[in-house]
Order: C-alpha cells, then structure tokens, then sequence
C-alpha cells in the first residue's frame, strides 16, 4: 500500500547528497505528491497542499520578515517542506525563521553547493508518474484478490481481515447500532476510536481518516472506516477503501437475496405453523436444523404491529431482523420472525429456565422499543401483543392469536401502551370476549379448570373456599368461621390455590377477573345439566 514519496526518502535521491535539515525533521516523514520551484513570495493561491518547494531564496534576499511571511503561507497551504540553496541570495537562515519552523515540524532543508533544480524536480517527478502507474497497478491486484475472496466467504470480518492486512491500519465497520474494529482493540481505544470518526464527520477533517458509505439498493447500509495517525492517508488506501466498500456491498446483497430466498421458504411452513396446520411430526422436521443442538422448553408469540404508513426506504428491515434475532437470543431464546399482514410475528422458543421466560422475554422487548430504529420512528412499533407460554410448540397458533387479541384489546387502551403480555390483561380479555359475544366456556375454564381438576381429583372443596374467600375480601378468620374449618385447614388450601392460580390471584385484575369467571362458572352450571356434565368430564 506503499503508494507515496516522504521528504526523508526524498533526502536519499543523488542530487540532495550535499544537504542539510536544519529544522523541523520532525516532518521529515511528510508525504509529497509534487515538487516545484517558487522564487515569488505571494503562494497562497498557488498551492494545493503536500508540495516539496525548492527556491534560491531570490524573493526575500535576507528580509526576515519577508521569509517568516513566505514560511507562514508554506505551513498554510500544506507544502511538504522548503529546499534553499544557500548561495547569491541567501546566505543564512535566520534563527526565528528556524524556530517558527520547529514549532510546527515544518522541514527545512538546506543545499551548501549549487544544484540543478531543474534535474531535482524530473528525478522526483519521474518517481512519482513511476509510483503512479505502480499504484494503478496495485489497486487493480487488490481488486482481483477482493473479487476472488467474494465468491467464497461467509461472513464481511474475512474481507474487513483482508483489507486490514493489506492497509496494516485500523478498520472500523459501522452498521448501525454494530461497530466492528478490525484489529479487535479494547473497549477504552474503541470509545477512543468512535469519539475520532464522530468528530472527523463534523469538522469535515478527513485527512488521517477514510469514510466510505457502503450503499445497497440505493440505501445507506453502513460505513467503512480507515483511520492512520501518524499521517495522512495515501490515495491508493482511500481508492482501496472505496473498492472495500463496494466488495461489503456486493457480499450484503448477495446476504439479503439469500435471506430473501430462505425467508420465502419459511414463510410457507411457518404460517402453517401458525394456523394450528402442522402436525408435530412436521413442525420438528422443519425446526430440526436450527434446533438440532438446542433444547428447547415451549415458547411464546410476540406479534409487533408497525405503523401503516412506513415506508421500506427509510429503514433496512433485514439488518432489523438481524438486530432483532441477536436480541433476543441474549436472553435466551431462539427466534423465528415471520411478516403477516401489517405484522411482524416473532416466534421465540425457550432455551432456558420456564420460570424467567416472561423477565427475559419483557427485557428483550424494553431493548427492542429503545432502540435507535425506535427513537427515530424508522421503524415505528405501534403495539406489541405477546401471547401465552405454552410447552407444546404445536400449540404456537394459540400463543399468535392471543397475541393478535392482546393488541386489539390495546387499541381500545390507552394510546401510549406500547407492549403487554395476553397474561397480564385479565379483565380485558374478558371484556372483550363479552363484547364479541363469544362463549365465555374457554376462559372460564381457562382461570378455573386447575381448581376444577384439583376439587374432582381429591374433593378438596378449594372452589368454595376459593369463592368464599373473595366473598370475605381476602379476611382468613371470617373465610374460616364461614366454612367452619380451623385456620390451619384454610392457610393450607389458600396455599394450595396460589399453586393452581399463581401467588397473584388477589391482585386487583386478576382478582376481578377470577370473581366474574366464578359467577360465569355458576351460570353455566345453572344454565343445563349437560353443560354441567362437560364441564366435569
């Protein structure tokens, strides 16, 4: 990548054997990309930056004040470093001219004998025109080897390895809310490195840093950095970056119709899945391959409902998926997403213990809704409706329409609740049921049938202490005295029901909701005999 000339390697050509560097060799590692010589003293219009200047010093002719203001400009414009000949028109360099240059690592070199500069300027021209078609010649080899590399890598950290090795400088892939440093560096030099790129984008100071913006179907899909402290970037690195970033681009295309492909596969047996149409046998075949290593304890459908007038230009709904399936597989769950309608459908199967599903899966969704997407409103998540746990993954069609009722039973809510759990809505469920006119069998059973079984199998009488109890507003010595059972009985059957109902049964909602499904219970049961007789089978 070694595409330029330094000063210091210029002060090894033949004809600058009789020089000296009497200031600035702090600089002397300054590239130059052109050699002139300049006898006029007004340049600031004439430079473009990195020129090495060669002058008699005719334009100032031991005017001090006239050499610092020449010097001044020369730093301003960007110039490489200032060749004198000392001779007929300068004999000295004075000392304040010196230390101006010191303090900002300006070199300044000086001839003790009379030299062709017109020979300079060709012997140094000729190397660099030779550089240039060398450097052509590089970036071409680089570009073959990218290509080749494409048709057989997986993953973009094999091409952010190979430009890193090829640059020997540090590389930075920003897609979003993932950065990737290639060298990998600690996490102090990664804030270091992050707070560098930031502050480059605003001030516009690029010349130790290349930015690339990698663009896929006309949208902004990352950007790719190249940073270099010690100077500035050469052109061969910064064409070599953009050549990188065109290579990123092409291998994330090619990701997104692949995924393309596979979620078009997936959608057929998974919207199966998720009308109750697959048979067990089928759903493992299918899920085999992703789970073939992984245990998995029952799960639960999120249904996220996105604005209706999102557009897919302003987001990238692939890279979100990808955001979304590393999410939630931090906490511990294992994710198949799936659009339907104006849906999205995340299925997450449990890898870890049933007892913190519902922290783990509420923590995940809080991440989710605050994420820049989210702050943005790129990605705008109206609702999210999460279904119930169920152990059997042939039954994740029931956990997907509770989660489609939890967000139609939101809407009636209030506007800013944003995500709950089918679990959690109690009443409302109930609410809603009774305004659809459903048959009310389903949910009645759905809170009592523990309590049902329990009473059936050992004649517990847990339904009247149950029923009484709420009766008694929560009060253990009337509830005791009512059904004539010392206290020690009714702590153990209260026990008993807070295992068939949950420790929450007296909370407001749920409490509210347990006392209709009882009264719905006992009209039920008073309605027919045969009613009563389903209900016990």
């Amino acid at each position: 990548m070694k595409s330029y000339l330094t000063v210091e390697e210029i002060l090894n050509r033949k004809h600058f054997t009789c020089s000296e560097v009497v200031a600035g060799e702090k600089g002397l590692n300054n590239m130059v990309k052109w050699v002139h010589i300049m006898e006029v003293t007004n340049i600031k219009k004439l430079l473009k930056g990195n020129e090495l200047i060669l002058s008699t010093g005719v334009g100032w002719q031991e005017n001090k004040d006239v050499f610092l203001s020449f010097l001044h400009q020369l730093i301003e414009c960007g110039a490489s470093g200032l060749c004198i000949e000392i001779g007929i028109y300068t004999s000295e360099i004075p000392q304040q001219v010196i230390d101006f240059a010191n303090e900002f690592d300006f070199p300044i070199i000086l001839f003790h004998e009379e030299v062709p500069f017109v020979e300079i300027t060709q012997d140094i021209h000729s190397l660099l025109i030779n550089q240039h078609y060398q450097m052509i010649s590089d970036l071409e080899n680089y570009s073959q080897q990218l290509n080749k590399l494409l048709l057989v890598i997986n993953h973009p950290h094999e091409i952010l390895t190979f430009f890193q090795k090829y640059t020997n400088l540090q590389v930075v892939l920003r897609l979003n809310e993932l950065v990737t440093f290639m060298p990998q560096v600690s996490p102090i030099k990664e804030k270091t490195i992050i707070n560098v790129i930031n502050e480059a984008q605003i001030n516009k100071e690029r010349s130790h840093i290349g930015i690339q913006t990698i663009q896929v179907l006309n949208q902004d899909y990352g950007e790719l950095y190249l940073l270099c402290h010690e100077r500035n970037l050469t052109e061969l690195e910064l064409l070599a970056l953009d050549r990188t970033a065109t290579a990123l681009a092409q291998h994330f295309l090619r990701d997104l119709y692949v995924e393309e492909k596979r979620r078009i596969e997936e959608t057929e047996w998974m919207t199966k899945w998720l009308a109750g149409e697959l048979s067990y046998e089928a759903l493992m075949r299918h899920l085999e391959e992703g789970l073939s290593d992984v245990k998995i304890d029952g799960g639960v459908v999120a249904v996220c409902r996105w604005s209706s007038t999102r557009t897919h230009g302003s987001f990238d709904l692939t890279y979100f998926k990808l955001f979304i399936r590393n999410l939630f597989e931090q906490e511990g769950f294992h994710l198949f997403i799936i659009e339907k309608n104006n849906y999205m459908v995340l299925i997450l199967l449990n890898k870890r213990s049933y007892k913190t599903w519902k922290k783990r899966a509420s923590e995940g969704i809080l991440r989710l809704m605050n994420t820049d997407y989210q702050k943005k409103k790129n990605f705008p998540i109206q609702l999210i409706g999460i279904g119930p746990y169920y152990r059997n993954l042939s039954d994740m069609y029931k956990s997907y329409e509770k989660g489609i009722e939890t967000i139609k039973i939101q809407e009636k809510l209030n506007p800013n609740t944003t995500t709950h759990f089918y679990d959690d809505l109690h009443m409302f469920r109930i609410v809603s049921l009774v305004q659809q006119h459903q048959d009310l069998r389903e949910v009645v059973m759905e809170y009592l049938e523990p309590v049902i079984d329990y009473d059936k199998k050992y004649n517990a009488k847990l339904m009247e202490t149950l029923k009484t109890y709420l009766a008694c507003q929560g009060s253990k010595q009337e509830t005791a005295k009512k059904l004539y059972i010392v206290r020690q009985t009714l702590y153990h059957r209260i026990e008993k029901l807070e295992k068939l109902l949950g420790s929450d049964f007296m909370q407001p909602e749920k409490r509210m909701a347990i006392e209709f499904t009882l009264k719905t219970y006992e009209y039920l049961f008073n309605v027919s005999s045969s009613t009563k007789k389903s209900y016990q089978l």
